[in-house]
């Protein structure tokens, strides 16, 4: 009898170990190199490690992860400049992947690079996270995991629309949530529709707005019907692919130059490239002029790659 109560307890500790797993793998770099040496850059590792820890030991959904359903991404936060003491303006380049169903592939959920992220930082300091008080006592202080929770959320909302049709929802709600309540001085920028057209307000105003409703579908169309389905049938799956690229053409024709059109195509070039090469060449024609249109950067690449 107590063999047995020994092993209903391990399996319920194995379950609650299990059903509160973690939903990130994430790798952090902090990049001191433009902070002049009179900085000691030992305060730039510790930071690391603190929003390492942040990121990967929180727990930000009610879902239970299996450890290879963890979702990686990483967060580049390169200092640009010292403000004044312990007072920081930099960039973050935030990269997030899913993998691909039946291939050890992983395709890109995000790709973007954040401009201008200022804050506070001292040692040691406390790295902590509050959604119901998104500005602390230190508005700067605050910037930056009010910044890093409102990627966070973001990735889980693509994550999320990309298994399931608007799947994603509750995450840009939390994310919008941020930006709603985002820390304000004089230093902080990109949480407001003034700070520019290209910011973190702008991409959460694109994913809820229900103008752009159509961006959903594209994300689970591309993502589920399409890459999970290539190795099943892969003529069927670039058909997918394909349309998805028609609906966004259509969002992109309706609504010029909106954010969630450059943000969705941003690094997807060489998986489409890959993906098309192969198609038909009606498909490759009509792949060519849709991308031609969806990602201007990349046009002759696509003319002359597919």
């Amino acid at each position: 009898m107590m063999k047995r109560s020994l092993l209903l307890i391990i399996i319920v500790t194995v379950f609650n170990v299990t059903n509160h797993a973690q939903e990130f793998q994430s790798k952090v770099t902090v990049v001191a190199s433009r902070v002049p040496t009179s900085v000691d850059k030992k305060l730039f590792q510790t930071l690391q490690t603190q929003l390492t820890n942040f990121i990967n030991n929180r727990k930000w959904t009610s879902d239970a992860f299996q450890p290879a359903e963890k979702i990686e991404c990483s967060f580049l936060l390169n200092i640009d400049k010292v403000v004044e003491t312990n007072v920081y303006r930099a960039s973050l380049t935030i990269q997030a992947a899913r993998p691909v169903y039946n291939s050890s592939y992983a395709t890109a959920l995000i790709n973007f690079q954040d401009a201008d992220v200022t804050f506070r930082y001292v040692e040691y300091q406390p790295v902590e996270f509050n959604e119901n008080r998104v500005q602390g006592s230190d508005a700067l202080a605050s910037n930056l995991t009010a910044t890093i929770a409102y990627y966070v959320y973001t990735i889980l909302g693509l994550d999320y629309d990309s298994f399931g049709a608007k799947g994603g929802d509750m995450f840009f709600q939390k994310a919008q949530n941020i930006v709603n309540n985002a820390p304000e001085g004089r230093d902080i920028s990109g949480w407001k529709a003034f700070d520019g057209l290209r910011n973190r307000y702008w991409l959460m105003e694109n994913l809820l707005n229900t103008r752009y409703n159509v961006v959903h579908d594209v994300m689970y169309t591309y993502y589920r019907q399409g890459l999970d389905k290539m190795y099943e049938n892969e003529a069927t799956a670039r058909q997918q692919i394909l349309g998805s690229l028609i609906l966004l053409q259509g969002l992109n024709q309706e609504n010029p130059n909106t954010m969630i059109v450059q943000f969705f195509m941003q690094g997807k070039s060489p998986e489409l490239i890959k993906i098309f090469k192969k198609a038909p060449p009606p498909d490759k024609a009509r792949a060519v002029e849709l991308l031609q249109k969806l990602d201007v950067t990349n046009a002759s690449k696509y003319k002359q790659e597919i």
